[in-house]
Order: structure tokens, then sequence, then C-alpha cells
């Protein structure tokens, strides 16, 4: 019995010297965020792990909760160096929803369980929150931490505006100005790039294309001339023309403002359409374009149960559809044409090709063009979650938008600053503008 008892107590002491062992490893490990774990939306962060065994091979994870409470996840395997260090900007994942080095990879392929899933992250006074973890292979918990990813930066006023015809939100960047001012055409209502933009030293309005309850009859460009001109009269505006920042089918709406209503010095135009898209567009009073229609029987269905709508565009070019075209050869604005070649909502790089060439033809030098191979449709500000399919907002069906992963994540990034520079050369900009942090 004694000597029964005396190995019972080594074996417990042995359990509890191992159970030790772990709990110390675990408080030694040290999850960081560099430079700071707070930070605005589009800046990039360093996820750093220390306190692990030699080479030993952990699994990283991202998860985070969207606006509309659907959770997002994404996981990838790392071995520490000799150290018993993890450096997510230099070490190469081994496995996981990537492979390779990929600094923001974690953020980039946070994805939901159910199928064509956008992340929606629309209301700028809410940050994104994303919570990394390290983990051992068995999937015990060894360190993390939270990522707290503002739109906001300190200083920007956020004001909803509804005057008249114009119903959204207005940015506004610390300081006395004056500032340059951009309209922001969202197909549908979200404040992140106008947040992100003022950030940036813009006054920018975020005004959807399309409302809760649209009217698809006609669509009125007066509307939207309203909206530049509310932005022409605010105080801390300057006076050298109004942006405006498009895609999709705001980027039609953004090419008739620059044709046919005064005051727009820069159009930035992705992934849009040369032609007036599905609804006759008006202008004091009278129908100045007419509708380019889709032809359902093209949409083809793929094995995701999304479908490709690309093939079911008509044709703008056509005899029967060139009234739909966008006159932008008698626009005096400057153009910044951004087309993704895998864009697979509708043929954004032929009709890019199309207006260069009108443009050409005329005589005109006023636009410049970027062109990303392996992007896909949803080309937005960097470091959110890549979404290759999606809900059509008016078509209430799935639908494939394209794109690469990482090939889309690194033109965003491009594009960003693309856009920050070009507006900034053409509206007036002030260089010693301050940008708002946190």
């Amino acid at each position: 019995y004694l000597k029964t008892s005396k190995h019972a107590f080594y074996l417990l002491a042995e359990v509890f010297r191992f159970i030790c062992s772990i709990v110390q490893m675990s408080s030694q490990v040290r999850l960081r965020l560099l430079p700071s774990a707070r930070c605005l939306f589009d800046e990039p962060v360093q996820v750093k792990v220390a306190g692990l065994r030699s080479r030993q091979v952990v699994t990283m994870r991202a998860r985070s909760t969207d606006e509309r409470g659907v959770v997002f996840n994404s996981s990838a395997s790392y071995r520490a160096d000799d150290s018993g260090e993890i450096e997510l900007n230099r070490d190469a994942s081994l496995c996981g929803s990537y492979v390779g080095v990929e600094p923001m990879g974690l953020l980039r392929s946070l994805k939901a369980d159910a199928l064509h899933t956008y992340f929606y992250k629309n209301r700028a006074l809410e940050p994104f929150m994303v919570n990394f973890s390290v983990h051992e292979e068995e999937g015990r918990m060894l360190a993390e931490a939270t990522n707290v990813r503002f739109l906001m930066g300190d200083g920007i006023r956020r004001v909803p505006v509804k005057e008249g015809n114009v119903q959204g939100v207005l940015f506004t960047p610390p300081g006395e100005g004056p500032f340059p001012a951009v309209l922001d055409l969202c197909t549908f209502m979200s404040e992140k790039r106008a947040s992100l933009l003022a950030n940036k030293g813009f006054v920018v309005l975020a005004l959807p294309v399309f409302t809760e309850k649209p009217n698809l009859e006609r669509m009125n460009l007066d509307d939207f001339e309203e909206a530049v001109q509310f932005l022409q009269n605010q105080p801390k505006v300057n006076n050298k023309g109004i942006g405006v920042i498009s895609r999709s089918k705001g980027g039609d709406v953004a090419l008739s403002l620059a044709a046919f209503v005064p005051g727009v010095e820069a159009v930035v135009w992705i992934n849009g359409c040369s032609a007036n898209v599905g609804i006759p567009l008006y202008y004091k009073g009278h129908q100045i374009l007419s509708p380019l229609m889709f032809n359902f029987s093209k949409v083809i269905p793929t094995e995701s149960g999304a479908n490709m709508i690309k093939h079911a565009v008509e044709n703008p070019l056509a005899d029967e559809n060139k009234s739909s075209i966008v006159p932008i050869e008698r626009a005096n604005s400057h153009f910044l044409f951004v087309a993704s070649q895998e864009d697979l909502n509708w043929d954004s790089k032929g009709y890019l090709d199309d207006m260069v060439g009108r443009l050409k033809r005329h005589g005109k030098k006023n636009f410049e063009s970027v062109i990303y191979p392996a992007a896909g449709h949803l080309l937005e500000p960097p470091y959110g979650p890549h979404c290759p399919s999606a809900l059509h907002g008016m078509l209430r069906f799935p639908v494939v938008w394209g794109g690469e992963p990482r090939a889309h994540a690194v033109a965003e990034v491009h594009l960003w600053t693309k856009i920050q520079d070009f507006l900034k050369a053409h509206l007036g900009c002030n260089s010693a503008q301050t940008k708002s942090k946190l």
C-alpha cells in the first residue's frame, strides 16, 4: 500500500510539473501588433509572436464580426525561427487560408462559413475589430491581441445630410481649410471610403446611387448635380472644383456629371461602364441617355451557386445602344480610369479601352488609366476581406466578382495611393494640410 501510494505521489508530481511547464510557456508567449494595436482601417500592422519554442509550428488565427453579426475567420500555420519568433512581414505561411509571405494575409482572407457573403463594414463610427490569436497545433490558445481599426481619425466631423434631394453623410477634416471636396458615389450607402478620404484632408460627401426605395423608372442627374452644389457651398471647401469617385453603377453617373454638369474637376472611375446602365437618365426634365440593358439569357451559373453576369450586359457600341454611351469627350474634367481584367461583373477593361480611344480621337489628353491584370470587380480601400462572390444588390441573386485574392489585395493597396495622388493633383490640395491620425 505504501509503495503504491508513493508511486501515485510521484506520478501526480510529474503531471503537476508538466502542467506548470505548459502554463509557464503559454504565459511567456507574446503576440504584438506594431506599431500599435489601434490604427486606421487603411493602415497595415506588423504581427509578431515571441516566446515560442525553437522551430515550433503554431496556427495564427484572425476573427471578426461584421455589422450584420456575421462571423468571419481565417487561419495560417507558421514555423517559429530558432529564437522562437514569428514575423508575418518576414515568414511564410505553411498552409491554411493562404500560403507564402503575406503580412496582412489574415485580414485579406477572412471568410464567413456561408458562401457568397460580403463583409459589411459601412458605418464610420464603429471601428473594424479583429482578434488575432496564436495556437498550438492541438488548438490550445497561447496568446491573443485585438486590432482596433478606425475609419475616422481624430477631429473628423461626421454629419448626416438630408437637404432637398441630397441624402448622405458629410465628412470634414479638422482645421479651417480650405479643403478639396469629393463626392463619393457609392452604389449603395457606405461611409467607409468617404471617411477614409476625409482622414487624408478631403471634405467628402458619401452619397448612394440607389436609396432603400430606388426609382427604377428614371434616374435624375439633377439630384447628383444638387450634391455637387451642396459640396461647393460648404464653408471649408476650396474653389478648385469638385472631385467624384465611383465604382460600378456609380461610374456612369460620375461620367455623366463630368459631361453635363459644371464644376466637376476630377473623376475617378473604377470598374464602371462607359454607358448609362439599366435606367433612363434625365436632366432638367429631358431624357439625355437611354439605358443599356441586360440579356439574362447570357447569365452563366457556376458550381459555387453564384452566377457570372459579365456577358449579360448588352454591347454599348452596337448601333441600337449608342444612345446610352456617355459623351465624355465633351467634358473638361480630368479622368482616372481604373479597370480590372478579371472583373466578372462586366467588361470594365473593354469600356476603358473604348473611352480612352474616344478621347484620343477627339484630341483629348485629360485622362490617365490603370489596369490591374488579376484583380476583380470590388476594388475597395485596402486591408479588408476579399469578396469573390456575393448577393447582387439590384439583381438579388449571387454573382461572382472575380479576382485572384492576393493580386486583388495588392491592387487595392496600389490604387488607394493612386487615387489620393490624382485627387490632390487636380483639386488644389495644400500639401501643408495635416492628415488626421489617431
